[in-house]
């Protein structure tokens, strides 16, 4: 379980980089190390996530959440604002509390009972979402993406692209990387896109595409967006904001 109107994968400002494979590629990791070094100085933070999803098969509206971050113990708090249905969907997840269960308090009528204890990996978190909420948050978007770029810079087979770009306001660096052949490596989608902060240096955006299908975008169809706004880091998020 991870996370305005947005428009998906426009054309980015700048020059970019040269798509062959090897010197993009090593850009990109100096560009994510630098991120990944910034970010060892958040030690919680708050944003407002924005995402959208494809789940078995079927783009999902748009989610807008409060999301609510601290580093150690990893703990998670959501609170859903949109769709309707979801509107005031809790959810809260904290690394070694409740027996590895994350307490989730329903949208509607069922709220009235509080918050229930749920299994992150109950095949129910999944009806909306693609991800697990041990997934969720920058720290791990970060680790993710660094040991995929690892495995794709041993390959070299990776299309990359870095142009300048904005988000929500901010400047941004845009990296795209694309992998033509499918069958080259263990990719997680056809045409990933990373947007980091020139300022924080830390992500402020994510995409994901499937490879195209005849009848299809060029781009392939969007398996996952997200955008992390309003980004406020070292609030000094104590246990009281990660209800249990």
């Amino acid at each position: 379980m991870l996370l305005g109107t947005f428009a998906l994968a426009q054309p980015a400002r700048g020059q970019s980089t040269p798509g062959n494979t090897a010197a993009g590629m090593d850009q990109a990791l100096a560009l994510l190390t630098e991120a990944r070094l910034h970010f060892q100085n958040v030690r919680d933070y708050e944003c407002r996530l924005i995402k959208r999803e494809s789940v078995n098969g079927a783009l999902l509206p748009e989610s807008v959440m409060t999301m609510k971050v601290r580093n150690q113990p990893f703990s998670v708090y959501l609170r859903c604002e949109g769709p309707n249905d979801d509107r005031g969907l809790e959810v809260c997840y904290v690394e070694g509390q409740n027996e590895g269960m994350m307490r989730v308090h329903p949208a509607g009528m069922l709220g009235i009972l509080g918050f229930w204890s749920v299994d992150p990996h109950d095949p129910r978190a999944f009806e909306k979402n693609r991800h697990c909420i041990t997934e969720a948050g920058l720290g791990n978007l970060l680790d993710k993406t660094a040991r995929y770029w690892d495995m794709e810079r041993r390959l070299n087979k990776t299309l990359v692209h870095i142009t300048d770009d904005e988000l929500d306001g901010r400047a941004c660096t845009r990296i795209e990387t694309i992998h033509p052949d499918r069958n080259a490596g263990c990719f997680y989608g056809y045409r990933c896109v990373l947007w980091l902060d020139k300022m924080t240096h830390l992500p402020v955006g994510a995409e994901t595409y499937d490879w195209p299908r005849r009848g299809g975008p060029e781009g392939g169809d969007l398996l996952e967006s997200y955008r992390y706004l309003d980004l406020r880091c070292n609030i000094g998020l104590g246990d009281n904001a990660f209800p249990r």
